[in-house]
């Protein structure tokens, strides 16, 4: 299917600010990014680098006064996630080297508290996607999904205490219970077609049978039309904007993804 994406950010900037944004998708397996615009008013100079995860983060300086973000992508994303019900667990010797960091505790996802607990859970399913797949489903029944009600990340341990949750603390939890027995997982960050309300998303991805499935435990059913924009372990290394110095937030908001064909 093809998606139009669009981010409008608008900052009122008291002094001049460093920023590192993150806010290109990115071109991979389940998805081919065919045009972009990335406006920046005032025009200012950019440096471009890519991170130790491949995502794509722009560089600058934002000057004192009104600064504002304009990004439209058109991309070609997978109508349905790719699901193998029964593709297996990689033992750890046989995974890839630049998998392993997604094996280990990282800040908001503390999956060494996780061991017995994850147990309970996928006790009845085979080790590998049928896995993660009881992780979801366990998610999906026993922790609630409410857009918009946390303004910080929370982490695996304070989310699974409170019970409920936004997108990226939903997927921070998934992803500690899947790395506490041994299966590799990471953060994913970017936009969803239908999703109500409209905001950025978050999910996670699993690496079981040699290569990264999806999995997304604020939604039922049949899921797809998800566009990619970066990658980490959690959401510490995925803001879609850093800024340094005063602290300064958005003073107004867009995001839309419409369907193309």
């Amino acid at each position: 299917m093809w998606l139009k994406t669009s981010c409008k950010l608008a900052f009122d900037i008291q002094y001049p600010t460093p920023f590192i944004l993150m806010l290109r998708p990115r071109i991979g397996a389940q998805q081919w990014v065919e045009k972009e615009e990335y406006i920046i008013t005032p025009n200012v100079s950019v440096t471009e680098f890519t991170d130790e995860y491949g995502n794509l983060c722009q560089r600058l300086m934002a000057p004192a006064g009104r600064f504002t973000i304009n990004t439209s992508t058109e991309v070609h994303t997978e109508e349905f996630f790719d699901e193998q019900p029964g593709a297996s667990f990689v033992e750890i010797q046989n995974l890839p080297s630049n998998i392993l960091k997604y094996l280990l505790p990282s800040r908001y996802c503390e999956s060494d508290r996780f061991n017995s607990m994850t147990f309970d859970i996928v006790k009845n399913a085979a080790p590998g996607f049928d896995q993660v797949s009881a992780i979801e489903k366990w998610l999906l029944e026993n922790i609630i999904y409410l857009p918009e009600s946390s303004v910080y990340p929370l982490s695996a341990s304070e989310i699974n205490v409170q019970g409920t949750g936004v997108c990226r603390d939903l997927a921070h939890l998934g992803i500690a219970l899947c790395r506490s027995i041994s299966i590799p997982a990471r953060m994913a960050v970017g936009y969803m077609y239908n999703l109500e309300p409209m905001d950025l998303h978050a999910w996670f991805e699993a690496y079981v049978g040699g290569r990264w499935y999806t999995f997304d435990a604020t939604q039922k059913g049949k899921k797809g039309g998800y566009v990619t924009v970066g990658y980490g372990r959690d959401a510490a290394d995925l803001a879609i904007f850093n800024q340094f110095g005063p602290a300064v937030y958005p003073t107004a908001k867009e995001i839309s993804v419409i369907r193309l064909d």
